[in-house]
């Protein structure tokens, strides 16, 4: 493997945003883990620099509601399992 594309995949992993949590808000179509749609997801290793770039500096502002929904989600979970085991 050259230099250049060693730099190539390691500039690409840092630059990911993944969190390693797959899976897609139906509303928005974001991603709870990271707040990019599918087609953002699909195509992330494809995309220009300048192209991620503009991706990234809009994820922040699409994450706060994403987080309170993950959140509310697991909250529901955790009392839904309480009730089965219980039962």
């Amino acid at each position: 493997m050259t230099d250049k594309n060693t730099e190539k995949l390691f500039i690409e992993e840092e630059d990911n945003p993944c969190k390693l949590i797959c899976s897609m808000e139906q509303e928005s179509g974001y991603c709870f883990g990271c707040g990019r749609t599918q087609d953002e997801i699909s195509y992330w290793s494809q995309m220009p620099i300048d192209k991620k770039q503009s991706i990234l500096k809009i994820l922040p502002s699409r994450m706060p509601p994403l987080v309170k929904l993950r959140e509310e989600r697991r909250a529901k979970r955790r009392i839904n399992k309480r009730k089965k085991t219980s039962s």
